[in-house]
């Protein structure tokens, strides 16, 4: 292998993932599946065959009902106790640091195949904050990915923030002495920085701020409001004597519409749980779906209707949008217009609107003094989001052509430019020899 390039960038998110380096003066992305560039960041353990799937290949095996274990959204769990909570998983004891290394190999080994290149460091994105209320866990999930980078196989790892990485990458929409604002809506984080153009290819970071708002909070928002109330949340439980009834405990729905927490929910006391609030339910049609969900691990099918469901409602042209729940009931479905979509998610947007509100003041500048809105990250092109963003800042001009690479060129930029540094470095050092 040629070692002359020593460093990846990747961009390791909630929902894809993606890396890449410098070719020929320009960031190259690897196609990590055949015609793509980024990777779900699944991870499907096939019990049948003691494989180990990733990818589109994950979500297929899931798809197709595979007997085993689907994960996914695992960059949420950093900094929280799941991390290295061992559990069995094909005859190994595995923590969530080891699956976390175990996909970044992945990524090392493709990228490693893709280029002819042996890479041992890694420039990686991160949030601005991963937990933006809790300090304690946001520098414990820096910890946690730091291992997981060396536990894949990597010598070192350095980091950057992702929306800086997207700034770097973006300076070509704006002229020499402009200000920018990137607005990275990722699948677990929302995160703002604001730029100044320079000379070349030189930006300056003004500010930079995040909050844990992403693409997965709006899918667990819109199955709490509009699918979990068919498996029956919110609906009467009798009590054992008497005829008073107590509402159902939210706790297991909950979980089922969170993507990280629904494989730890396959287990004899959530099925237990589930079975004892149908057998007391007034109506126990509602709960039979809810126990049919958890005995047939269908958790993760109904989270991606879900998010098909919100990519359908967020089309202008689309008001009958539906979140299809075949999989679970036949005929079954929930409505989800978009008004219903933007009435659900209109706390988090407002948690988002604040926090760009808050960049600012951290630059020390108006909003009629950004020239430029760099939208990034998949959940920046909702609807709702981007009239926000454009609301908020009217005389900008908005930017969305590389809203889902530009974190990965950015850092690949980065990483060339870490490696000039080191290269002449080393030869100035040579030299004073």
């Amino acid at each position: 292998m040629n070692t002359n390039i020593k460093t990846l960038g990747i961009d390791f998110g909630t929902s894809n993932s993606a890396a890449g380096y410098v070719k020929d003066g320009k960031p190259h992305l690897i196609e990590m599946e055949t015609g793509q560039n980024t990777l779900p960041t699944s991870v499907f353990f096939d019990f049948d065959s003691q494989s180990t799937f990733f990818g589109e290949n994950a979500n297929t095996a899931l798809i197709e009902g595979e007997y085993g274990r689907f994960m996914r959204a695992l960059k949420s769990v950093l900094g929280t106790s799941l991390m290295r909570e061992k559990r069995r998983l094909m005859g190994e004891r595995l923590d969530f640091i080891d699956i976390i290394a175990r996909f970044l190999s992945e990524i090392k080994r493709r990228a490693e195949i893709a280029s002819g290149q042996e890479f041992r460091h890694a420039l990686s994105g991160r949030p601005v904050h991963f937990h933006s209320e809790d300090a304690k866990k946001d520098q414990q999930a820096l910890i946690d990915l730091r291992e997981c980078y060396l536990r894949a196989g990597f010598d070192d790892v350095d980091f950057m923030f992702e929306p800086e990485a997207a700034a770097l990458a973006n300076h070509k929409h704006l002229s020499q002495g402009k200000i920018g604002l990137i607005i990275d809506i990722g699948g677990g984080t929302s995160d703002f920085s604001v730029f100044k153009t320079g000379e070349a290819d030189n930006i300056s970071v003004i500010a930079s701020h995040g909050v844990r708002v992403g693409g997965t909070d709006f899918d667990r928002k819109i199955s709490i409001d509009h699918v979990m109330p068919l498996l029956g949340k919110g609906s009467q439980i009798r009590k054992d004597f008497g005829t008073e009834t107590i509402t159902a405990p939210n706790g297991i729905f909950h979980s089922l519409a969170t993507w990280e927490k629904i494989p730890f929910l396959y287990t004899p006391e959530s099925r237990r749980d589930a079975a004892e609030l149908k057998k007391y339910a007034v109506d126990g049609h509602l709960l039979n779906r809810l126990t049919t969900a958890l005995n047939d691990e269908l958790g993760h099918d109904m989270a991606f209707a879900v998010e098909r469901g919100k990519i359908d409602a967020n089309r202008q042209d689309n008001a009958k949008a539906i979140i299809d729940l075949n999989v679970l009931e036949r005929g079954l479905s929930a409505d989800l217009s978009q008004q219903n979509m933007q009435n659900s998610l209109a706390d988090l947007t407002a948690k988002i609107d604040i926090c760009a509100q808050e960049t600012l003041k951290l630059a020390g500048l108006t909003a009629s003094q950004i020239d430029s809105l760099v939208f990034v990250g998949g959940s920046s092109l909702m609807a709702i989001v981007e009239t926000m963003m454009l609301d908020r800042f009217p005389t900008a001009t908005p930017h969305r052509t590389s809203a889902f690479t530009a974190v990965v060129e950015g850092l690949a930029l980065a990483a060339d430019q870490a490696d000039k540094r080191f290269t002449n470095a080393s030869v100035s050092a040579n030299i004073v020899k």
